[in-house]
């Protein structure tokens, strides 16, 4: 495992809610970024809760995660080290109420 991976795969685990984003949850540099974060305090998650990670400042991050999960796009959710998915799905699983459960549960 590369260096990059290693580091991925320690916040991956070590952090019970991890999105991988374009900006921070204070300050999303892009609109599926910002509508992640937005989905997840929508379920009722404290922003401060949510560990972040900027991948416009890591380029070596921002390829390395997408080799990690096998996923192309960003942003990419993590829930007690379970690769959930991108906005997209992060929404499915919202209007469905599963992701609440997800939450609830972990």
């Amino acid at each position: 495992m590369s260096n990059t991976q290693q580091r991925i795969d320690d916040l991956v685990k070590n952090n019970d809610i991890l999105l991988f984003m374009k900006g921070n949850a204070s300050f999303p540099q892009c609109g599926f970024s910002g509508r992640a974060i937005q989905i997840l305090k929508a379920c009722g998650v404290d922003a401060k809760s949510i560990a972040t990670v900027n991948v416009l400042e890591d380029q070596e991050i921002r390829q390395g995660i997408k080799d990690y999960s096998q996923w192309p796009t960003i942003p990419q959710l993590y829930i007690k080290g379970e690769f959930i998915g991108g906005s997209d799905i992060m929404m499915e699983m919202y209007e469905s109420g599963e992701l609440q459960q997800v939450l609830a549960a972990k």
